[in-house]
């Protein structure tokens, strides 16, 4: 996992719940290929078709609230996510995310200094932000060592296996 992740911001308001990332319309699909094809598509039908693995999204508060249901966390880690960076998450959204290896980073100020298409850089062991474009920065919070090795291994899934001595199929 590369520590410094930059990508083109895609920028969502507050309260950005789990069906307005995956709507719930599309549950009975299973392949990840077809889950990947309605990613944020509640909030912004041509989300898929501007956006390329690595971007990021911007978010304000409460992003990932609503249902318990996986499937927003799937859809976001089938498109290629490179980090969601929100004022604050929905709880059990968060840790869905982390449970698949997807960095969230919450950052109080995100919103002030990201606009939809700007470059943004991320360091996520310190939390350091810079909008490339305006050059303005912010401080996001760190996530804690424990969070890090999970969503360094892919997911709790991996992380477990690794250490339970499985290989990885």
């Amino acid at each position: 996992m590369n520590r410094r992740i930059t990508g083109k911001a895609f920028v969502f308001g507050k309260n950005i719940d789990t069906d307005q990332i995956y709507p719930g319309r599309f549950v009975e699909l299973t392949d990840v290929t077809d889950v990947a094809k309605h990613a944020m598509e509640g909030a912004d039908p041509g989300f898929v078709s501007s956006f390329q693995a690595g971007d990021l999204i911007v978010a304000g508060t409460n992003f990932g609230c609503g249902s318990s249901r996986e499937h927003a966390a799937i859809t976001l880690k089938a498109v290629g996510v490179g980090a969601v960076l929100a004022e604050s998450f929905g709880r059990i959204f968060y840790r869905n995310a982390i449970n698949f290896g997807i960095v969230l980073l919450v950052c109080p100020k995100i919103s002030e200094i990201v606009n939809q298409g700007d470059k943004v850089t991320v360091d996520v062991v310190t939390g350091d932000l810079i909008n490339e474009t305006t050059g303005a920065t912010a401080q996001a919070e760190a996530m804690s060592e424990y969070v890090m090795n999970i969503v360094e291994q892919g997911g709790i899934k991996p992380l477990i296996k690794k250490q339970l001595g499985y290989s990885q199929v």
